[in-house]
């Protein structure tokens, strides 16, 4: 395996990095006590194709493989999990289902305008009573003539309170259990479909956490994605791209408490000299490069088949698992390492513990990517 990156490669990262640090950085703190959702900034990122990433050219993307993909999605977590939250629901939950799912028509009509940045995406499977119970859908999809009618209740979605287009799962036959369950493309304005934003969330406090509304929302015909029954099919896909940036994203944040750690243990001084000559301070900085590089290697393994088109449920599950649990073990260590400023937001390090913690919980708990690794291991199905 070749661990060097390509010439391209290094320069999508220098790239991101420098736009991270100008307009990312700066105002990363303010926008997290205030929950002031990076609107300018997301609009900034569209010409650079940071809003695309592995989107082909044809329908407006930047054409990234997936190691720089990874890149991209970790520098960006570097800077602000808020952002890259937001970035991997509009373009791993989204754009990458509709590339694998939508029909030509359907992926004309949506990728250019979200592949820019124009439009922002959602992806609506979490229910109020359905979160690791994907299949177990209350929001139910009726025929009505050409169309279909939604009601139901969606919570706790990524940009869904500023999204313009949503990937909406219903069931459309309770008697088929997961097997009649669809996905449908809703817009933004269509009578019947509304949101209510959520607030006081414990981190990413700048990105958008919303509950939708379908309220006898009636949708035309070619909104439904696929055939109605491939629903879970399309969800269990999204979500083996959605936990890849989310891995990417973890490393991005890992890198971050590193780099905070590194700075403030050769600056503070403590016993006369600075706190970076202590052994135990050597020992988290330690245990913190560590679970950085692993999460790294982990992510591009899984990036490396995505790229070669080979499944990698199994390859992502670990990476998942493993990074979004070392950046909360990296996040601790760093408050550790700067003691009881660590506590307080003049440094970012308590930030980055809180932007941790959901990690370990969306787009798949711990829990179950356990479940999955497991059963891959032992050949064991989900369904008896």
């Amino acid at each position: 395996m070749d661990f060097d990156f390509t010439e391209e490669q290094e320069m999508i990262r220098r790239t991101v990095r420098d736009f991270a640090e100008r307009e990312m950085i700066p105002i990363a703190r303010d926008n997290d006590r205030t929950e002031t959702f990076p609107a300018e900034t997301l609009r900034k990122m569209g010409p650079l194709g940071f809003m695309s990433g592995p989107v082909p050219e044809e329908y407006g993307g930047a054409g990234m493989d997936y190691i720089s993909f990874a890149i991209l999605v970790e520098e960006i977590g570097r800077a602000d999990s808020s952002v890259r939250t937001t970035l991997s629901v509009h373009v791993s939950l989204v754009q990458m289902t509709i590339l694998q799912w939508a029909s030509e028509a359907q992926k004309r009509k949506y990728l250019p305008r979200l592949a820019s940045g124009e439009w922002l995406g959602c992806f609506a499977l979490t229910e109020p009573n359905a979160g690791s119970d994907a299949a177990n859908q209350q929001t139910m999809a009726l025929r009505d003539g050409d169309g279909w009618v939604l009601n139901g209740n969606k919570m706790f979605i990524s940009n869904g309170g500023v999204a313009n287009l949503a990937i909406v799962f219903a069931q459309t036959d309770r008697s088929l259990g997961h097997r009649g369950l669809a996905a449908f493309l809703v817009e933004k304005g269509t009578p019947g479909f509304s949101s209510r934003d959520i607030h006081g969330k414990l981190g990413l406090r700048s990105s958008n956490t919303a509950e939708l509304i379908f309220e006898n929302c009636r949708i035309p015909g070619d909104a439904l994605m696929g055939q109605a029954g491939d629903g879970f099919k399309i969800a269990m896909a999204a979500l083996d791209s959605g936990r890849f940036s989310v891995a990417a994203g973890s490393v991005g944040l890992c890198q971050a408490c590193l780099d905070a750690s590194k700075k403030y243990a050769l600056e503070r001084q403590q016993f006369g000299k600075p706190i970076a000559n202590f052994q135990l301070v050597q020992e988290l900085i330690a245990d913190i490069t560590t679970d950085t590089e692993a999460a790294r290697l982990l992510v591009y393994r899984a990036g490396h088949l995505k790229t070669k088109g080979i499944r990698n449920t199994f390859e992502t599950s670990l990476a998942k698992h493993f990074s979004t649990e070392a950046a909360m073990r990296c996040a601790y260590n760093a408050i550790q390492v700067h003691g009881g400023y660590g506590y307080l937001d003049e440094y970012p390090v308590e930030r980055y513990w809180r932007d941790a913690r959901v990690a370990t919980i969306y787009e798949g708990t711990t829990q179950i990517q356990k479940l999955i690794i497991g059963r891959h291991v032992l050949g064991v199905s989900a369904f008896v």
